[in-house]
């Protein structure tokens, strides 16, 4: 799978604005926890009422995991149907909460298998883990998942960790559902086999849904279907606790925060190598200040003389752009073409003989953009060399040899 650090890209505008009206895509797929209540519907009603609109679709077969989710055509004919703003992705209830290696090999590499069909369809979409809940009185089958506590934490680690595979983000209906469990343990969160949910869970889920998707809070909201106007208070405050407090650990960052532009950077003798930290980005473009510039991911370049050069780069995706400045001080540009150690000769026409070094361990023709260029040379009573083949320009010969380290200016005018 390709990288995708963070990151999460969402295509709708204006999430920061806290009276805006704002819409969003969602594909569910999922299982009977999403289906049971019409989960996506009561999401769709919850944020009409706010003043927000979700279109919807969803692909439910009841007790479906994940790994059945990949064989299914329908599955990648939804998927494919549009360019979705979230997918959301949910395991069946208890595979996520099984041992460590077993979700490895079983769950993970399956969701980012529909991650992967997620972002060919559209790179900016943004797959959400829908981390479900414990069951009532947990999973008797193992004993860490025995009790409503231990399956729920294991829940939360696992869809935590999935997200993470797919550079997703999570809609932490588990945390929410806790919350209530334990400030409001009079509200029925399960229907009688003590698994899927009741219609205050599903309300819960939708809440914790809106919140997830518009980064805003869903109390207030006046669509409270056929709950009391305090349980729909509860159920609401319990969803705004549970995403608005934990935006970073839930990767739900500002709309603003995708792809975000950095580079770390090493100098030696006057040549610094970048190295691109860039997250959710497809394409870079890097000022050097006097020195050129370049399209490459992790460029070098080769400052001719001690000073601070301003170096910017601008990293790009299709949904975002962001870029970011570092002053860079050279002290050393290391060109020793004045050194006692060796005589160059120009014969002109790019040819050059060089005196007095050592066979070159390493030799390496670099450009003003800091980029290797070809060159060829031979070794007679000197070093000969011909770099004719470039075009006009200032080079840089980097050489090693006998442990001692050489940067010569060439100059070509053809």
């Amino acid at each position: 799978m390709f990288q995708r650090i963070l990151s999460a890209v969402f295509l709708f505008i204006g999430l920061t604005q806290v009276n805006a009206q704002d819409t969003a895509t969602v594909l569910f797929i999922g299982n009977s926890y999403t289906y049971v209540n019409d989960l996506p519907n009561m999401l769709g009603d919850l944020s009409t009422s706010l003043g927000d609109h979700v279109q919807f679709d969803s692909q439910t077969a009841g007790g479906s995991t994940l790994e059945a989710h990949t064989a299914n055509a329908a599955v990648y004919t939804k998927i494919n149907s549009q360019p979705w703003d979230y997918v959301v992705l949910q395991a069946q209830s208890q595979e996520p909460s099984f041992p460590d290696a077993q979700v490895d090999a079983n769950t993970i590499p399956y969701a980012i298998q529909l991650a992967d069909s997620v972002y060919a369809n559209n790179y900016c979409s943004e797959v959400m883990m829908f981390m479900t809940w414990g069951r009532e009185n947990g999973d008797p089958q193992w004993g860490p998942i025995s009790t409503f506590e231990g399956m729920n934490a294991r829940l939360r680690s696992a869809y935590l960790r999935m997200a993470d595979s797919v550079n997703g983000s999570v809609s932490p209906v588990g945390v929410a559902w806790k919350y209530v469990r334990d400030n409001h343990p009079t509200i029925g969160l399960y229907t009688g086999d003590g698994s899927h949910p009741s219609y205050e869970g599903s309300y819960l889920a939708a809440c914790t849904f809106y919140a997830s998707v518009f980064r805003k809070s869903p109390v207030g909201a006046p669509f409270i279907g056929s709950l009391s106007a305090q349980v729909a208070a509860d159920l609401q405050n319990a969803a705004a606790v549970a995403v608005l407090d934990s935006l970073d650990q839930w990767n739900l960052h500002p709309m603003s925060e995708y792809t975000q532009a950095d580079f770390s950077y090493t100098i030696t003798d006057g040549t610094v190598d970048f190295t691109n930290l860039s997250s959710d980005a497809t394409a870079y473009s890097w000022d050097f200040g006097n020195a050129g510039s370049s399209q490459d991911e992790n460029p070098s370049v080769t400052y001719f003389s001690n000073d601070t050069y301003t170096v910017t780069l601008i990293a790009e995706s299709p949904c975002d752009i962001d870029s970011v400045q570092y002053d860079i001080v050279i002290t050393t540009a290391g060109l020793n073409e004045y050194s006692n150690d060796y005589a160059l000769k120009s014969f002109g026409n790019g040819v050059f003989e060089i005196n007095g070094i050592d066979s070159p361990e390493e030799i390496t023709l670099i450009n003003m953009e800091g980029k290797t260029v070809g060159f060829d040379f031979t070794e007679q009573k000197g070093l000969l060399l011909d770099i004719s083949n470039n075009e006009n320009g200032i080079y840089i010969l980097k050489m090693r040899s006998a442990g001692s380290v050489y940067s010569i200016r060439l100059p070509l005018i053809k």
